[in-house]
Parts: structure tokens; sequence; C-alpha cells
């Protein structure tokens, strides 16, 4: 179940009937969304080993806050901070410094970022790291690793004592404590998306890094709008119950960061 940060609803609600009855709890479309009181929230969208992408969208938000000094603020990754990108070991050392200089940084949890560990605990060849980017991921460590080379047991075994040898403990100490959804005002965050019918406290953590169809082809409200990435667009993604910020950096040199302040909503990018 998740077990992130929430806290109580803010502006407007919205109750509907179902064919099977009433909603309980009060339902909030993105016309009526508002953030929390008093804090301007930056969510950016997946990274998977843009560094020089992140820097670019970090400057860019260190130059918003500067600009029109909000009273408070948050900035929330949602997740799969490794694979595929050249510098999965630089954004997470970024990361960890950007949380150990100031606790309004947070970090979710991505479906790799959580494969990534995985791998590191019980390798296996057969899983989303060997299969999906982790090659990238594992270069970054300056450790080779060649998918048609893993099939014999002693090549996966030397492949994974040289990673555990490369990734310092605080990278994985920085792994093992990412939250998997935390929610602000009227927004709630998880990196991949929910199980519509299921409420938000209850949401299982595998929905939460890996959902797709169910939850993007779903146009009913919930109990707060979902801010989710996993699943890359074009361009950032706003439906009555979600909005999906995942502009696939690694492919297109564009990472998005959403910003709420009230009832406003905007986006930044690290392209112009």
């Amino acid at each position: 179940m998740f077990h992130g940060t929430t806290d109580r609803f803010v502006g407007a609600t919205w109750s509907r009937k179902r064919i099977f009855g009433l909603w309980k709890t009060p339902l909030v479309t993105l016309a009526e969304a508002r953030g929390p009181e008093g804090i301007r929230i930056y969510a950016v969208g997946d990274i998977h080993g843009c560094r020089s992408l992140l820097d670019k969208l970090l400057r860019k938000i260190e130059d918003d806050l500067a600009r029109s000094k909000p009273d408070d603020w948050r900035v929330i990754f949602l997740g799969d901070y490794a694979d595929r990108g050249p510098d999965s070991r630089g954004v997470i050392e970024r990361l960890i410094a950007l949380q150990a200089a100031d606790s309004r940084y947070i970090t979710l949890a991505g479906n790799h970022d959580v494969e990534f560990l995985a791998f590191l605990e019980r390798p296996s060849s057969e899983g989303v790291f060997v299969n999906s980017g982790g090659n990238a991921t594992a270069r970054s460590y300056g450790v080779k690793l060649s998918r048609s080379k893993l099939k014999a047991q002693a090549d996966l075994e030397s492949v994974h004592r040289k990673l555990l040898a490369a990734v310092p403990a605080d990278h994985v100490e920085f792994l093992k404590g990412l939250q998997f959804a935390v929610s602000y005002g009227d927004y709630f965050f998880c990196h991949a998306g929910v199980r519509p019918g299921t409420s938000l406290d209850r949401q299982e953590r595998d929905d939460l890094l890996w959902m797709r169809a169910p939850f993007l082809n779903s146009l009913m409200p919930l109990e707060k709008v979902v801010v989710h990435g996993h699943t890359i667009t074009a361009r950032p993604e706003e439906r009555i119950n979600r909005i999906g910020i995942d502009t696939g950096a690694y492919r297109t040199g564009r990472l998005t960061a959403l910003v709420i302040e009230g009832d406003h909503k905007e986006f930044l990018s690290s392209k112009p």
C-alpha cells in the first residue's frame, strides 16, 4: 500500500454519482485543483541518466525561485533516475547532494530505480535492468554490461560483483530510501499512475511504479489530480484527472517540470 505523505484537501471539490452508487470521498478535476497554501511545487519528470539536462532544468528552477521568492517550495522528482541516458551515477550524486543541502527536494521511486536496486540485491539476466537500459547505468559506474554475454551464470555473477564494488554505499541507501508517492494540496505525485476505483491511500506499490492503460485511458475524476511520468509524450499531457510530464529526456533532450502555485500551472523545460 502507499504510505507516503498526505495532507487535507485544499480548494474546490467535486462530487459525482456513479453507476453503482455515490462516491464517499469528494473528487477533484484538473480545472478545480489547487496547490497547497503558501507552497510552490515543482514536479520533475523522468531523468534517465541525463545529468546535463537535469542541471539545466535545476538552473531554471533556481532562477524562478530567485526571481519570484515564494514563501515556501518543494521540488518533487518523479523517479527513473537510472538507465538509458549516459550518466545515471551523476544524476544520483546530484540528487543526493540536493537532499543533503535541503530536505525540500523530494525523490520518488521509478520502476527503473527499483529494478537497479533489485539487480544489486539479486542479479538476474531476465530483469528490466539487464534488458531495458541498465547497460548505460553500469557504464556510468565503469562496468561493462553486455546482455548477450550474461547467459552464463559465471558472467552474470562477475558483472554483479563489479557493480557492487563500483556503486557507492550512499547510492544504494538513496535507492532504498525513495518514497513511492506524496501528496500536496489537490495533487498526488507518483511515478507511473494509480489504479482507478481504488482510493489513493490504498494504492499498491507496483501500480504506482508500472501502471499504464487502465489509468491512462480513464476519464474518471479522482480524489486528487495525479501528476506522473513513466509514459513518454511529445509534450506534457493534461487530462481531467492527471498530468503526465515524461517528455522522453534521453530521446528528445527535453526534461520537463510542472510548476504549481495555487490555481496556477505552467511548465519549465530544459529546452528553450
